[in-house]
């Protein structure tokens, strides 16, 4: 392990308990600290925040429990705010399911309390049981565009439930709270389907959303750096291919 990568271990995971890799597999924790403690951490353009809001999104998108825990003490060691953590896990829930999520919600509450954060945190939920739907629709129409308000009265019958329930639930329930602003939550949205895999046509959508809300093409191809250790490079160059598509495909729609 180099002398930058070595460093950054030891200010965001100093004090937690000793990995037994480190004593079985020198070699193999050398080379991950050194690419995402390291190479690619020099490289990003994004605050230190979003490394780790990307970060953990993505194990929880790839399902990496044991290396989410891992990255949880070092966010919460680096000054990443308790709130702005628990919002991604609870927005992690639309995208991944309750079944997926479940035990990430409870090793993260059992993370905070180890590090000293009183639970249960101060609510973050803005709407009612009866706003939601209004809200989570304004919502959508502001990232997605005026289209969305169709897919509640145009749609097939089969799919009104389903639409329904993806402006009030899913971004009436989640995408209306605060702890994190907009672009914030479509950076981690991106995160949680690049990392699952075979969720292509939702990743274009989300991408379109990210553009919308303000994270260009350069921050994002950011984030899918920040994440490539984490998920390996098949994912990250599907979704590389994905950022390019949808961006020419905007750049010649404006010069149409």
């Amino acid at each position: 392990m180099n002398n930058e990568a070595k460093k950054r271990v030891q200010d965001l995971f100093e004090g937690m308990e000793e990995n037994t890799l480190s004593v079985t597999d020198p070699e193999w924790v050398d080379i991950v600290a050194n690419f995402s403690q390291n190479e690619t951490v020099k490289e990003s353009k994004l605050t230190q925040k979003e490394q780790m809001l990307c970060i953990l999104s993505a194990l929880l998108g790839c399902q990496g429990l044991g290396e989410y825990q891992n990255l949880l003490y070092a966010a919460l060691k680096s000054g990443v705010d308790p709130v702005a953590i628990k919002e991604t896990v609870y927005q992690a829930t639309a995208y991944l399911g309750i079944g997926r999520v479940y035990d990430f919600l409870v090793a993260t509450n059992r993370i905070m309390e180890k590090c000293g954060v009183t639970l249960p945190l101060a609510p973050q939920s803005t709407t009612t049981e009866e706003s939601r739907f209004q809200a989570g629709l304004d919502k959508q129409v502001a990232l997605f565009g005026s289209g969305m308000k169709k897919q509640q009265t145009d749609a097939p019958a089969l799919r009104r439930n389903i639409n329904r329930w993806l402006a009030d639930n899913c971004f009436g329930n989640y995408y209306t709270r605060t702890g994190l602003n907009d672009q914030e939550r479509e950076m981690i949205t991106f995160c949680f389907i690049l990392a699952q895999g075979g969720c292509e046509n939702q990743l274009r959508g989300q991408t379109a959303g990210n553009l919308s809300a303000g994270n260009d093409k350069e921050k994002l191809y950011s984030v899918v750096e920040q994440c490539m250790p984490y998920i390996g490079y098949p994912r990250s160059l599907n979704a590389m291919g994905i950022l390019d598509e949808v961006t020419e495909q905007l750049v010649a729609g404006a010069d149409a």
